[in-house]
């Protein structure tokens, strides 16, 4: 056997060892970043001519880089959404990438994609959208709403020859992602915002198309409401929007991308009524349906309408759109052509455990969220400052100012025993402040929760 081999036979068990470990330990460290400058000091130079080694790279990971990085899955992790990978995801994440698998076509990743597709039909279902809608898995969120707003944005200007030459104007609230401002920004569009973080209604999205003057009328070309905010786990009210948006002829997209994996949830499903008349919707496995990053998901109620949009032409491509490949293409459906198979460990892990396990899991994180604002509530320090969202509490400290609650997030990241950062809430007319729990992992305990409210003393 040549040396080479030996050597990647070596690597490939050490670094085997290492995700046994990491999946299995029971004591998990949170780890806390270090500026590049330290990092550089302890590492040293690792890309050099003649390469330092498998051995010496991997030593270099477990003992100074992984270290210098928050595990996003720590049971005491529970700043801005976290993520709570099952080991089955980990383990086929493994899997999916030395399969070397091209996920944009069906000839050449038809296995995988049959697979994810598999996945694609049980978040399908979760929607309760009309048969023929699908899907695609994405990198993430922003991927997802940017793949849905230019396929809206293709059919509106579809409708009329007009609207090439127009700039489309999309309502939102303020509440809604950072990712759907920069969105509207890559699409060209006017985005009008309604002035709320609390629930968007359809008689405030009325309101305001109402207020318009007739050329920002002309010009609307659709709504984006939010199935959970990312900041306090709000639900719009879908069900209201989604008639102003067919009263109005209206593209209507739900950001459930962080409180999609609710839908699964028995005891908060009915929140969402009204999110199957969507045209597109964004949902985020890697949040809260426990796979790794990266793994977004956009599903349409009309896939020919974003085939249409995003369908790439090339003369290297014909091959791959040959009937003698007849097959579901990824790449035509969302913004990327080059693509992983990122829904593959979704599909193990969903195929491994089943979907009662899921909804158990996921009703845990809500179960917290309650039991943390009863004892929010119970300690004379604190204050509840609204009831959970899904699975969001934001609550405050009496007496704090803002630095206090960054002083504290610091002090915990330095420890090693948490990571719960502050976030800021209009309440009353007035932005503050507070501190925020978003709870994603089962295996949070209460325990967790009391140690992590009594570093507030």
């Amino acid at each position: 056997m040549h040396d080479i081999d030996i050597d990647l036979i070596e690597m490939t068990l050490d670094i085997t060892k290492y995700v046994i470990h990491r999946i299995t330990e029971k004591d998990r460290k949170l780890g806390k970043f270090k500026s590049a400058e330290e990092l550089k000091a302890l590492v040293g130079a690792t890309i050099t001519p003649e390469g330092i080694g498998g051995e010496r790279a991997l030593e270099l990971w477990k003992n100074v880089l992984e270290k210098a990085t928050a595990s996003i899955d720590h049971p005491r992790h529970l700043a801005f959404v976290p993520a709570a990978p099952s080991r089955a995801a980990v383990m086929f994440d493994l899997v999916t990438s030395a399969s070397s698998i091209h996920g944009a076509y069906w000839m050449e990743g038809a296995g995988g994609i049959f697979a994810e597709n598999q996945a694609m039909e049980w978040l399908v279902s979760l929607t309760g959208m009309p048969k023929g809608a699908f899907g695609v898995f994405t990198s993430g969120g922003t991927a997802a709403n940017l793949s849905a707003m230019i396929t809206a944005r293709e059919y509106w200007r579809s409708k009329d020859p007009e609207h090439d030459h127009h700039k489309g104007v999309l309502i939102t609230s303020t509440g809604a992602h950072s990712s759907v401002r920069a969105m509207a920004k890559i699409i060209d569009a006017e985005l009008l915002l309604i002035d709320t973080e609390d629930r968007m209604t359809g008689e405030a999205v009325t309101q305001l198309i109402e207020s318009l003057d007739a050329d920002k009328r002309r010009r609307l070309l659709g709504v984006v409401a939010t199935g959970g905010t990312t900041n306090a786990g709000i639900i719009d009210s879908l069900d209201s929007i989604a008639d102003i948006c067919k009263r109005y002829d209206l593209w209507y997209h739900v950001d459930a991308a962080y409180g999609g994996g609710a839908l699964a949830a028995d005891s908060v499903r009915h929140l969402f009524k009204g999110i199957e008349k969507a045209d597109s919707i964004t949902i985020d496995p890697h949040k809260w349906l426990f796979s790794p990053y990266d793994c977004g998901a956009v599903i349409y109620k009309r896939p020919e309408l974003a085939k249409k949009a995003h369908s790439q032409e090339g003369a290297y491509l014909d091959i791959f759109k040959d009937k003698a490949a007849d097959g579901f293409n990824p790449s035509d459906y969302q913004i990327q052509l080059t693509r992983r198979v990122r829904g593959l460990p979704l599909w193990f892990s969903l195929a491994m455990h089943g979907t009662n396990t899921y909804k158990k899991a996921i009703e845990r994180g809500i179960e917290l969220a309650q039991a943390a604002a009863r004892k929010i509530t119970a300690n004379p320090l604190l204050e509840l400052v609204r009831e959970p969202g899904l699975s969001c509490v934001l609550f405050r400290r009496r007496g704090w100012q803002p630095d206090d609650y960054k002083h504290w997030t610091f002090k915990n990241l330095e420890e090693g025993f948490a990571l719960v950062t502050p976030t800021r809430y209009r309440r009353q007319g007035m932005m503050e402040t507070v501190a925020r729990f978003c709870f994603i992992n089962p295996d949070t305990t209460e325990n967790d929760i009391d140690r992590i409210l009594d570093t507030m003393k």
